[in-house]
Parts: structure tokens; sequence; C-alpha cells
């Protein structure tokens, strides 16, 4: 037993708030046990000038940490953006783009916006996760306003750590668990099980191939769960 009394299977409380800006085509808080990310999907009748020609659609993201989202404050990046700040960005598009046809959205992009208010492990899964749903409701409006004949969403994607934390696979990591964690794993998987990125490090130790296909087994379940709570809150039915 882990010492917020979760079981190594167990996930933190998952909340997923839609449309909660009275701007942004596209919304959501999601809470994942102390990590909350407010995330905002904005649409632009515009693409990357490398992209023009191409008849393709685009989906970009920015990440950030507000100043007292951690225990201690932290600078805004003013003078440019962080190495660590880039590669989660990058990483939240490429898992969104992967579950979308750019084709069927042609000279359209979408910059979704993940704005960490608390962090407690996680919040690029987090990001990712509640990304997902800022867009799906983004490309939503644009179908309903004719703009799009339908929701090029080819299937649904989530997000979410695991780890080795005292000798134990366990999912869900917060930052007590991270910090201390014999290895770290992010898991980005589609709604069918297909892998768009694994992210696998060996912090304290190295683990084995029975080790981490454990952790894909526990990283399965959680977004099966997180999967159903992002349908639910859409509307989307199977």
């Amino acid at each position: 037993m882990r010492y917020n009394n979760r079981t190594d299977e167990q996930m933190r409380d998952l909340e997923i708030i839609p449309n909660i800006n009275l701007y942004a085509e596209g919304s959501c808080l999601i809470k994942c046990g102390n990590t909350h990310v407010m995330c905002t999907a904005s649409i632009e009748k515009n693409i990357p000038e490398w992209l023009k020609g191409q008849g393709r659609g685009w989906i970009t993201a920015e990440y950030a940490l507000l100043p007292r989202a951690t225990q201690t404050r932290v600078a805004r990046e003013t003078k440019g953006v962080a190495g660590r700040t880039q590669e989660i960005q990058r990483l939240i598009g490429r898992s969104l783009r992967a579950v979308v046809d750019l084709k069927e959205m042609p000279e359209i992009s979408i910059v979704v916006d993940c704005d960490v208010l608390q962090a407690d492990g996680g919040t690029r899964t987090a990001s990712i996760s509640g990304g997902f749903v800022a867009m799906y409701l983004a490309l939503q409006k644009l179908v309903k306003n004719g703009d799009l004949p339908r929701n090029p969403i080819r299937e649904f994607v989530g997000a979410i750590s695991c780890g080795i934390y005292q000798g134990n696979p366990i999912l869900d990591l917060d930052y007590s668990e991270d910090s201390h964690a014999d290895a770290d794993t992010n898991f980005v998987l589609t709604e069918s099980g297909r892998i768009v990125e694994i992210q696998a490090t060996a912090e304290g130790a190295t683990f084995n191939e029975n080790e981490f296909n454990e952790l894909l087994r526990l990283a399965k379940s959680g977004i099966h769960q997180i999967i159903r709570e992002q349908k639910r809150v859409l509307g989307v039915v199977d």
C-alpha cells in the first residue's frame, strides 16, 4: 500500500471539467489528484508557411507552469522557452496530431495551450489527456459551424505515468513518488492500444523486460479509465 492508501494499480482521483473558458473554441480543466491543468484549444484559419499548398491542417501545443504551481515559485519564461518546456510542448503536439487526419482540416490550425495551475507529478501526461478534450471540442465547433464536414479525429488518446517505486511497478505517480522512483515512464496510447510514444528512464536502477511489460499493462489500464472519462464528459457513446 502506498502512503496515500492507493494500491499499486490505482490512479489518483480524475476529474475533467469541459468548457471552462469563455472565449476558447475548446477548453477543459483536468485534475489528476493535486495536479491541475487548464487546457484551451484555439482555432486559427492559417497554417505554418512550410505546410501551405499541401492541403493539410496543423495542430501544435504550448505548455507552461504558473509561477506558484510548485512548492517554490518558478520564474516565468520571459526570455525564451526552456529546453524542458520545449520537449513537453513537442510531446503534446505529437500526441494530438497522431490521432487526427490532418488532411480532413485543410488550411486550419489548432493551438492547444496547457497551463499548469498546480503540479504534483504527471503534468505532461495530464496535459495530453486534457488537451485532447479541448481539441475535440474545438473540432466539433468547426463541424457545427459548417467549416468541416466531420470531426477528423480517428480515435481517442490518453497518457499516464508509471514507475518502479520501492521495488514495485505502480500507476500514476505523484511528485513524492516520482522524485524517488527507481524508474520513471510516460505512456501515450490510443484507444485501440496503439503506441504513440513511450518515455522510459532508469532514475535509480535499471529495469528488465518483465518489469517494463508490467508497466505497460498498468498504463493500458489507466489510459482505458482516462478515455472512458473523456468520452463521458464529451457525451460520446460507443
